[in-house]
């Protein structure tokens, strides 16, 4: 009797840094789920994301190629410089292909507004969530492949989690594909008040820093409901789970800093040093051969996913255009690997200007090229779209 293929749950979550887990920062913050399941994986301790940014980020991590190659370059989804390029191939074509169910919960930040870029339309049969780069927890405005709806005094990650736990009850027979993109710790600052407390009374912290452990609190069970759904359900062992992040965590907000934290690496959110970029990754597939319990030391990059997924599962990738990435399997079956080829990190506003914000890792080194101030300005008219597609107002 022939195996059933592998399912995969692929979890993205929105500028939690590396010094967000509780395993990592001394029992700062309370992120038990995550730290059981570094427990039952495997933790990729030099795991890198693609940009420090999200939407570059997510582009390469679904296509296996740099962002500039994929058309997006930027976050100003009101200029369409977030749109994922319609020559692009992507994660999800590649399993719909293999005769997966594929679906994507949460942020989508590859194209906002042209219906071409809509998630349907780039290998996902379904899609509930928001299209551009943040949203209201409270006065969410979302959409089910394309039926929009609205909010209905739920926390957000808690409608995600009930969307991803859904997804995998109704496709609990067929192999399925699930992108699982959380938009927490990501801005606006807002959490329930009973996950805020525990952090805001201990006097340990600021209020913003509160508000934030707080959406990670919430978020850490949201991951638990999805991985309790996986167990309800018998399907554990074999599910490949992947969590990561996007990019290194925000330190400023609305309401006051939000620097916390980040195992001592230099940088944040937008800039390429290590604390911009080096987000950890686990990995767990009990019925897959992958052994738990262990750390993974070797570079792994976000374009390594794209070819890593379908070594793993048998599905062929898509091979229309050249991938940057590169399979990682050996390293997750513990066997070895030629060293890893120099990577690159470069991003700045509107156009890549590639003296600023640039970095390249060959080896144990890392060079980079500090970011030009100029190159970073957005203009108040883009900010103004910004705050109207918030709004949900028409720009004028």
């Amino acid at each position: 009797m022939t195996a059933p293929r592998p399912n995969i749950v692929h979890i993205l979550v929105d500028d939690m840094g590396y010094g967000d887990f509780s395993t990592f920062n001394g029992g700062l913050s309370q992120t038990p789920r995550l730290d059981a399941l570094m427990g039952e994986g495997i933790c990729l301790t030099q795991h890198y994301a693609a940009s420090p940014v999200c939407n570059p980020s997510r582009a390469a991590l679904l296509t296996g190629r740099y962002p500039h190659r994929t058309g997006s370059i930027d976050t100003l989804e009101g200029r369409g410089l977030d749109r994922l390029a319609p020559r692009e191939v992507t994660t999800a074509d590649a399993f719909k292909a293999a005769g997966y169910a594929t679906g994507i919960v949460g942020k989508w930040h590859l194209g906002a507004f042209d219906p071409r870029y809509h998630p349907n339309r780039r290998g996902f049969d379904e899609f509930t969530g928001f299209r551009g780069g943040w949203s209201d927890y409270y006065r969410w405005r979302i959409e089910r492949n394309g039926a929009p709806l609205s909010a209905d005094g739920r926390y957000l990650t808690d409608v995600f989690s009930s969307a991803a736990s859904d997804f995998i009850e109704r496709h609990r027979t067929d192999p399925f594909y699930l992108h699982v993109t959380f938009n927490a710790p990501h801005m606006p600052p807002q959490a329930p008040l009973e996950d805020i407390q525990p952090f805001a009374e201990s006097g340990r912290f600021s209020f913003p820093v509160s508000v934030i452990y707080g959406m990670l609190r919430r978020l850490d069970r949201g991951v638990e409901q999805v991985l309790g759904t996986l167990d309800r359900l018998g399907l554990r062992d074999n599910t490949i789970v992947v969590f990561s992040s996007d990019n290194g965590p925000q330190f400023g907000s609305e309401i006051g800093s939000i620097a916390r934290f980040n195992c001592h690496f230099h940088g944040c959110k937008g800039n390429v040093y290590e604390g911009g970029v080096r987000v950890p990754a686990i990995v767990r597939w009990p019925g897959g051969g992958l052994q738990g319990g262990r750390t993974v030391t070797e570079l792994v990059h976000m374009t390594d996913w794209y070819p890593t997924l379908c070594a793993l599962t048998g599905v062929p990738c898509i091979d229309k255009n050249p991938l940057d990435g590169l399979d990682a399997t050996p390293l997750l079956r513990g066997q070895s690997r030629q060293v890893n080829p120099v990577r690159f990190w470069q991003w700045n506003r509107y156009q890549p200007t590639v003296t600023s914000n640039a970095a390249m890792r060959d080896g144990e080194w890392k060079l980079v090229r500090p970011a030009i101030r100029e190159t970073l300005i957005v203009t108040p008219d883009d900010l103004r779209r910004v705050q109207a597609y918030i709004l949900g107002i028409p720009f004028v």
